[in-house]
């Protein structure tokens, strides 16, 4: 999992830290092959609603920000979850933590990245950036 998962969630954290600035993608002629749900979320992402901090890995602040269908109380939640359930090895992984998969969520991060991405396969996506 850890092969597939890991780098579709890193094009999704990609995708939001590059923001939805720019011409809008043409239409898609009909007849076309549907468009797999990683990229059509990326696509859609709107600007995200910043939910305030958690404690992240190793004590540090992290600021934490929902996108789409999500609201703060659950998007805090979960990163609450995902780092008291990430283990010291994981956090000092060279590949960096992670995916972990918290219900229907996939968290993780690149190694010395200070965000942290989680997403759903609906499009719901959580981000956490460390201050």
């Amino acid at each position: 999992m850890k092969t597939l998962a890991y780098p579709l969630l890193l094009v999704a954290a990609s995708a939001v830290l590059a923001g939805c600035g720019g011409d809008p993608a043409p239409a898609a002629p009909s007849g076309s092959a549907p468009v797999p749900a990683a990229a059509a979320a990326a696509e859609s992402t709107a600007p995200g609603v910043p939910c305030g901090d958690v404690t992240g890995s190793g004590g540090a602040k992290t600021a934490v920000v929902a996108h789409g269908q999500v609201d703060c109380a659950a998007a805090t939640k979960l990163l609450k979850d995902y780092f008291a359930k990430l283990t010291p090895a994981e956090a000092a992984s060279a590949d960096g933590p992670g995916p972990v998969v918290l219900d229907e969520w996939t968290c993780g991060s690149g190694a010395n990245d200070p965000v942290t991405a989680c997403s759903t396969e609906d499009g719901r996506q959580v981000e956490g950036t460390r201050a």
